[in-house]
């Protein structure tokens, strides 16, 4: 596997934790620079690491995880998403109950959104890949997608308010939909 693939699996693999750092910034949850750090510091270290466990793991236990990996980031995506847009219609004020840049909210949302990396660690595994380069690269590029996301979404929530955190949790739950649907087909 050459490295333009491997760029290509890693910019894949960051869309859904750019979606995330995006829609927390956007409902007003990233404001000060610890906050966005957080995000993207978290979303790209479980990014790198989950191929790595993946790897480890190795192709022997692949056909347990893959039974219910896509189940696991549904319900924990459903749950988060379901929490913002309870909480953005809540009130027309910035008075949020969930904050994703911080504590369990934090790390569910990071393992969430690094199932799909897990897999692709066992891939790479099969295929006999080395793994470092790939974590690598895929921690690094899910972080800086993830920093300039932040950014992007933090332009935007102020022009639209709670709206943004209801939309938020949709994505969420879109993402978690997703990640579903493409493992039932």
């Amino acid at each position: 596997m050459g490295l333009f693939e491997i760029i290509l699996i890693s910019i894949g693999l960051a869309m859904d934790a750019s979606a995330v750092s995006m829609a927390a910034a956007a409902a007003g949850f990233a404001r000060e620079n610890r906050q966005v750090f957080r995000l993207a510091f978290h979303f790209g270290l479980f990014q790198a690491g989950m191929p790595l466990i993946g790897w480890i793991l190795g192709s022997s236990v692949a056909q347990y995880i893959s039974f219910w990996d896509h189940w696991i980031a549904f319900i924990l995506l459903a749950i988060i998403g379901g929490r913002m847009v309870i909480s953005g219609l809540g009130s027309e004020t910035s008075n949020f109950k969930v904050d994703p840049t911080r504590g369990w909210t934090l790390i569910t949302l990071s393992i969430a959104t690094s199932i799909d990396a897990l897999a692709v660690g066992l891939s790479l595994s099969v295929l006999s890949v080395e793994i470092w380069l790939p974590c690598i690269l895929i921690g690094l590029v899910t972080a800086t997608l993830s920093l300039l996301s932040t950014y992007l979404g933090k332009a935007m929530g102020s022009y639209l308010g709670n709206k943004v955190e209801v939309a938020g949790g949709l994505i969420l739950i879109a993402i978690g939909a997703r990640v579903l649907w493409t493992h039932m087909l």
